[in-house]
């Protein structure tokens, strides 16, 4: 329920001084009789006359505020209306090759970027969202879906252990996880069609370049977001050594005049995340960027419902005059 006039709720301060004149000073004027003593009175049992002496004066409140609640005009509404969501079509392409273990980012590469991507599948629930993954080979672990539960839990399943335990070769094959995305995307029907490319390094195996891939992408009207993830200069990356692990520090190479190339050829943009906040923060502006489009239509009828009211108000004022010159009528 919702009030038209909202301000005529101000004139239910009147009612404070009512209230303080009623029990302060409205006792003074009452008819008074002398008795030289009252203690047989204290403990005689009231009528219930005397328990509703004030029940006119509940009744006036009440009329008072129904009236108010009367003239904000009260409404109901129904609304109804149509929804059209027109959702775009996003490749996640995500690095996995043993570089991504590297500790620049907290706890390391991989696990910063799963945690973000995640963070934005979640945000965009009208999308149809793949991921593909590449390391010297590339192949895709879960294709366009819209089940983005799924495609969360598949998301949390991805290690870089897939090289070292002989799945793909290790290496970093940007082309091939590109040309990947594309494949999946190039039969979508969808009006905007994204890849998100991360990586750390520069492209050193695969048989497919990035840029002809790029050239594949931008004749198929999809756009490639690319982001170069780690620091500077050189990262903290835990070597496996007999009976544990020493950490060694690895130059970072990440090949940043191409991913530029192929974002500007796609007519996306390209990214540098040296640390977990510049990473959280490019997703955001990807999910700024490219948005669903949405045709909302929405109509409404609004009802008054003063009625009740007015008649409460009504019903109040006659029960007070019935009292007052009835039960509770005074003698002059």
């Amino acid at each position: 329920m919702e009030f038209a006039n909202k301000e005529f709720f101000l004139l239910l301060l009147l009612l404070i001084p009512y209230v303080l004149w009623y029990f302060l000073y409205r006792k003074r004027n009452e008819p008074t009789m002398r008795m030289s003593d009252t203690h047989a009175y204290l403990t005689a049992p009231k009528s219930w006359r005397v328990r509703l002496v004030s029940a006119p004066m509940v009744l006036r409140c009440l009329t008072f505020v129904m009236i108010v609640i009367a003239l904000a005009r009260p409404q109901t509404h129904n609304s109804w209306g149509s929804k059209t969501v027109e959702g775009i079509d996003i490749m996640l392409t995500m690095d996995v090759s043993t570089s991504m273990l590297a500790e620049d980012l907290r706890p390391n590469r991989l696990e910063a970027a799963k945690e973000v991507a995640g963070e934005f599948i979640s945000g965009r629930p009208n999308d149809n969202i793949g991921l593909a993954i590449f390391a010297g080979e590339s192949f895709t672990q879960c294709p366009l879906t819209a089940d983005h539960t799924s495609l969360i839990n598949l998301l949390q399943n991805v290690r870089t252990d897939i090289a070292a335990r002989g799945l793909i070769s290790d290496g970093t094959a940007v082309g091939m996880g590109l040309t990947n995305a594309v494949t999946r995307l190039k039969a979508s029907k969808a009006k905007s069609k994204v890849v998100i490319l991360l990586t750390d390094g520069s492209n050193n195996m695969g048989d497919i370049s990035p840029l002809t891939a790029a050239q594949i992408a931008h004749s198929l009207g999809i756009r490639v977001y690319t982001i170069g993830v780690g620091t500077n200069k050189v990262a903290r990356y835990p070597m496996p050594v007999a009976g544990g692990v020493q950490y060694v520090n690895i130059p970072v190479e990440i090949d940043t005049k191409t991913l530029s190339e192929i974002s500007a050829i796609t007519e996306g943009n390209f990214y540098r995340a040296t640390n977990n906040n510049e990473l959280k923060q490019i997703y955001r502006d990807i999910d700024k960027l490219e948005k669903t489009k949405m045709n909302v239509q929405k109509f409404s009828k609004r009802y008054e419902a003063y009625q009740p009211f007015a008649i409460a108000a009504i019903v109040c004022l006659l029960l007070e005059l019935l009292l007052r010159n009835t039960v509770l009528r005074r003698l002059p």
